[in-house]
């Protein structure tokens, strides 16, 4: 991990039907977090696009060409501003395929840096409504190493060891949720990975689970009260005494009891070890 702080700005958004005021919305918010110091701000699931059974009931409904547009005029501003910017939004296929549910990561040099599409759907969308991803995603903002995850994957602890396994510095996770359980497993991935987790949440359901960063040691760092479309700012410094614990003693032995060594190292062949039938 770099020594750098990294600052990122979490939405918490207020999603439309109307994907011209999702596109406004995302932008107003992106320039404040730019005027604020942020380097990176992330937005939740189906940010600019909106999400299934919520804005969206059929895809026949769905203007494609008029939410490229404003991922376009998004992408543009992010390089103006010299801002990173992962927004949740519906991916369309080649015809006769469903969409992906993703996360567009647009770099502060205004380009597409790249996507990530949610592997684990859940039933209702693997049935009716998403084509599923394939891969993680990971990629780097001044020296830090940083994934994606969307909604109900949470609910899958292997894609938090595989982000594991990648080193990242901290997970962006965007979901639509009114679930306060994610929270608490998102804290746990947190404590157990040792990293930060940006956790953007839709306004609509800020009252039960509201947007928030936590950190390396599973503490909620920082939360966001406001019920309307609104941003936290959080720092992450790795110098900080706070998470030194977390960051310098933790991570790294757990790293090494994953490996496995340190315990296969020790193992004994006892007749006491093996007798599970006695005290």
């Amino acid at each position: 991990m770099t020594e750098a702080s990294l600052k990122i700005a979490t939405s918490q958004l207020l999603i439309s039907e109307d994907v011209r005021e999702n596109g406004r919305e995302i932008r107003r918010q992106m320039t404040l977090a730019k005027e604020q110091g942020a380097d990176l701000i992330h937005f939740p699931e189906g940010a600019m696009s909106g999400y299934v059974k919520n804005q969206i009931w059929d895809w026949q409904d769905v203007d494609w060409s008029l939410l490229k547009g404003e991922l376009e005029q998004t992408k543009a501003l992010a390089g103006e501003l010299g801002i990173w910017a992962v927004i949740g939004s519906n991916h369309s296929l080649s015809e006769g395929n469903r969409p992906h549910n993703s996360l567009y990561v647009l770099s502060n040099e205004g380009k597409l840096h790249t996507r990530y599409d949610k592997q684990w759907c859940s039933n209702t969308e693997i049935n009716d409504w998403y084509t599923p991803g394939q891969s993680l995603t990971v990629f780097e903002v001044n020296g830090w190493r940083l994934g994606c995850a969307i909604c109900i994957e949470i609910q899958f602890p292997e894609l938090f060891l595989a982000y594991g396994r990648e080193h990242v510095d901290c997970l962006l996770y965007s979901t639509y949720a009114d679930k306060p359980m994610f929270g608490t497993q998102a804290q746990g991935y947190a404590a157990s990975h040792n990293f930060w987790i940006s956790f953007s949440n839709v306004a609509s359901h800020s009252e039960v689970l509201a947007s928030r960063m936590i950190a390396p040691n599973g503490e909620i760092q920082n939360v966001c009260e406001v019920e309307g479309s609104s941003f936290i700012l959080s720092t992450l410094d790795p110098k900080d005494a706070s998470w030194h614990e977390a960051l310098n003693y933790a991570k790294p032995w757990r790293k090494k009891a994953r490996e496995g060594d340190i315990y296969r190292s020790r193992f004994v062949d006892d007749v006491r070890s093996k007798d599970n039938g006695s005290f």
